[in-house]
């Protein structure tokens, strides 16, 4: 048995690091988090200093169970979880959890932290350990007191005054706040026309063009030209005083150096796989995690390839520095190779969560050596990883920027002046490895790469046009993931291992929703947002989260007591939720907008937030008589929805016309979504069909194959329940009870009886009916029920008789042992 015990959070790091520590260790894996607050109110007694009443996680007492049994033979216990705030608490509960259990008495609990996982770094972190740190505990255990806080007492006022099922978060509603406040300045936008004017240019060594810089003796600015008219002028006028050509006034050349981005952390990680490699934060954790925790890499075994990922650190270590450098020397030649080794400094305030940035273990380890091992997203992340460290150190980048300008000093009306500009790359130093990604371009990223030919002062060009080409200008775009993380680490919400964990809860809240790989808030999104931002502004600023972020490092830094803490965020906060929950209107709250009169009735016409989402209604909401009620369509907003189209909304059901059988053909939109209807037939719209805008011709069609589905819905009937029938998704057997697959290199209509039975007997039982719900029980006849339910009153009935001969047999059994003893007693009592 071996004499030390060493957990790690995951079975895939504890099967890297078994290997490395020979038979005198025992590694063994948490799975995670060991416990958690008990899911119910109280949980965090504010009354008592905020107690927190914890429980083990159900899904983990096995895991926890196999812990407790190796923990009580060994002689020492090694706690080494992740190194960050979550891991030193996990390491925290597992300590207490064994000292619940009476099982750390004369042992020794040792805290180990590694930022890699590899033989000399596991070996030096055994070697040197520490004890726990409550500080870090602290911080920890306040960030999670404030989530429950929050979570518990926000969230039923929005249960009684938005929608049910609603919930707040301290740190993603302000990220919730960003999403929809963008979405607003993006309605609230106007377009302002605006016109560019260029001159193409025809030179021996290939065509260029010039921006427009001076016009009518002054600076040409964006909006000197706003329509069409005037920008038609003003070709002319410079047409006119070209002649043809334009005559080169100065040629300027500039030299510049672009320097390395540093090394990667966890939120340059999440931004620039978002933006090369279209990975979400969440998918990009996942991956890192791998590398992380060990690959099997051919003979050497599992091998963890990058350092730890969650950091907001970007220093490495003096071993990691040495290897990039002989590297670097190595592949691409000491002129990449700067004198010294490059440093950066973190823009982080509390940049000690981990000890290094995120960077390959082995910088020898090159991305081409090790793809054979890895799977494809896992080779992406690495070779993105492996290439922005060897670049952070190698030398700067040396650019020459040339601008050419052309001046037209006899111009009707004034002076004017065209430039063009182009940057050539005169050493690429480090972008022979890595360049950075952007969200947005810029104008050098527009001439970067450009080439201009040779040109001399008073040489003339020959023009080949002047172009005006119009424009308009855009708003802000939508947060992608790459930009929203920027923007939280910016404001200083939330921290590197919660930026994935913020943007995944907004989507499967369905707060926000992804179009086209940027953030779209929903209507119940933009109602949660606005009602936190409106009557509860305090907890959803950015500068009060970021605060709170603060104060949280300072726990964890030793600086500031956490109960102190709680207090002064505890009494405002419950005395405003108080407050909010008898004053706020609930109309208010669900954001109902009232969007005219329906020419018809006269009766107002409004939107509003239901229970199943949003909807149009029609008549006064706050009088006796029935409303007109319609569903948005897709794609429609509560906030911009105009009253025009939601009076389209109530022409549904509409009639197209009659059959050719005589029956009424209508569609309309029900609870499954659109349908047309025929007769007594019901079939369901395509995707690509419109309710409101389906022909009759269609709707036949459509209603056509749904009857040849139904009359080649049976491939087989044996007669006995059991059938093969043509489903949505494929043929497949059933019984009525189950339903099997059928395999691919069967022919339906050629099995047998026998081999349906033998598919079905195989095949797992139905969980559910259809959208989750639970399938139905058949209703069995009355005799059969009543039978049974005699037969389980019989069978309970023995049972107790048993039980009770059973208890009675034990009692006559002690009785006749007491006497026993008593006797004997008895007789070695002296007299």
């Amino acid at each position: 048995m071996a004499k030390n015990l060493l957990i790690v959070e995951s079975p895939a790091k504890a099967k890297t690091i078994n290997k490395y520590l020979g038979k005198d260790f025992q590694v063994l894996a948490s799975y995670g988090h060991v416990r958690d607050l008990k899911p119910k109110e109280g949980a965090v007694d504010p009354e008592h200093q905020f107690a927190m009443h914890y429980e083990i996680i159900e899904r983990n007492e096995k895991h926890v169970d196999a812990i407790a049994k190796a923990a009580k033979l060994a002689d020492d216990i090694y706690l080494a979880t992740d190194l960050d705030r979550e891991g030193e608490a996990i390491s925290w509960h597992i300590s207490e959890i064994l000292k619940d259990r009476g099982l750390t008495a004369g042992k020794q609990l040792h805290r180990v932290v590694f930022s890699e996982i590899t033989p000399k770094a596991i070996k030096a972190a055994v070697a040197a350990p520490r004890q726990l740190s409550h500080d870090l505990v602290d911080a920890q255990q306040a960030r999670r007191a404030l989530d429950y806080l929050v979570g518990f007492n926000l969230s039923p006022v929005l249960w009684r005054k938005v929608q049910r099922g609603l919930s707040a978060g301290r740190v993603q509603s302000p990220a919730l706040r960003m999403i929809v406040e963008r979405e607003e300045e993006i309605e609230a936008f106007k377009a302002r026309e605006y016109w560019t004017v260029e001159a193409q240019l025809r030179h021996a060594e290939g065509e260029f063009s010039a921006k427009l810089t001076k016009l009518r003796g002054k600076k040409f600015e964006q909006f000197d030209l706003t329509n069409e008219h005037d920008a038609m002028a003003a070709r002319t006028v410079l047409k006119e005083a070209a002649h043809g050509r334009l005559t080169v006034s100065e040629v300027g050349s500039k030299e510049r150096k672009r320097r390395p981005a540093p090394p990667f952390t966890t939120s340059t990680l999440q931004q620039e796989a978002a933006r090369k490699l279209g990975f979400t934060t969440s998918r990009t954790m996942k991956v890192a995690q791998g590398l992380y925790e060990g690959v099997s890499i051919g003979s050497e075994g599992n091998v963890g390839l990058i350092t730890y990922m969650r950091t907001d650190s970007v220093a490495l270590s003096d071993d990691a520095l040495g290897e990039l450098r002989a590297l670097i020397a190595r592949d691409f030649g000491h002129k990449a190779l700067p004198d010294h080794a490059q440093f950066y400094k973190s823009k982080s305030k509390n940049a000690q969560e981990a000890h290094e940035a995120i960077r390959p273990t082995s910088a020898m380890r090159t991305p081409r050596e090790v793809a054979a091992f890895l799977n494809d997203e896992q080779r992406k992340l690495y070779e993105l990883i492996w290439k922005r460290t060897v670049a952070c150190q190698m030398i700067h980048a040396t650019l020459n920027t040339v601008s050419v300008d052309f001046d037209l000093p006899h111009a009707a009306g004034g002076p004017a002046a065209f430039r063009a500009t182009g940057t050539t790359v005169v050493d690429p130093g480090f972008l022979a490895v890595y360049e950075e990604g952007r969200d947005q371009k810029n104008a050098d990223d527009e001439d970067e790469g450009r080439r201009l030919p040779r040109l001399e002062k008073g040489e003339q060009v020959p023009l080949h046009e002047i172009a005006a080409d119009q424009h308009f200008t855009e708003p802000p775009p939508r947060y992608s993931e790459a930009s929203l993380v920027k923007a939280l680490e910016e404001y200083g919400i939330g921290r590197p291992s919660t930026y994935a964990s913020i943007i995944q809860v907004l989507l499967n809240r369905e707060y926000v929703l992804l179009d086209n790989r940027r953030f779209k808030p929903t209507d119940i999104g933009r109602a949660v947002g606005k009602f936190l931002t409106q009557h509860f502004t305090r907890y959803v600023d950015y500068d009060f989260t970021a605060k709170l972020e603060d104060e949280l490092d300072a726990v964890s830094r030793g600086e500031e007591a956490w109960v102190p803490l709680m207090q002064r965020f505890w009494q405002p906060f419950k005395q405003q939720v108080e407050e909010k929950t008898e004053s706020v209107d609930r109309s208010e709250a669900t954001g109902a907008r009232e969007l005219g009169s329906d020419p018809k009735s006269g009766k107002p016409v409004f939107v509003r937030l239901g229970r199943f989402g949003p909807y149009a209604a029609i008549g006064d909401k706050d009088s006796d008589e029935k409303l007109q009620f319609a569903s948005l369509r897709p794609g429609q907003s509560m906030h911009t929805i105009t009253l025009e189209e939601a009076l389209e909304l109530f022409k549904l059901p509409r009639k197209l016309g009659a059959a050719p059988n005589g029956d009424e053909v209508s569609v309309g939109i029900g609870r499954f979504g659109p349908f047309v209807k025929q007769g007594s037939t019901y079939a369901s719209l395509k995707p690509e069909d419109d309710p409101y805008t389906i022909e009759l011709p269609r709707a036949l069609q459509i209603v056509q194959e749904k009857l040849e589905l139904l009359a080649n819905r049976v491939i087989a009937d044996f007669g006995n329940g059991v059938q093969v029938l043509n489903g949505r998704y494929g043929p497949y057997i059933t019984d009525g009870e189950k339903n099997a697959r059928i395999p691919k290199d069967t022919e339906p209509k050629e099995l047998t009886e026998a081999q349906c039975l033998e598919l079905l007997a195989a095949a797992p039982v139905k969980k559910g009916g259809r959208f989750g719900r639970k399938t139905a029980a058949k209703k069995e006849p009355a005799a059969k029920k009543t039978a049974v339910k005699k037969a389980a009153t019989k069978k309970a009935a023995t049972k107790a008789t048993k039980k009770t001969a059973t208890k009675k047999t034990a009692a006559k059994k002690t009785a006749t042992k007491k006497a026993a003893a008593k006797k004997t007693a008895a007789k070695k009592t002296p007299a």
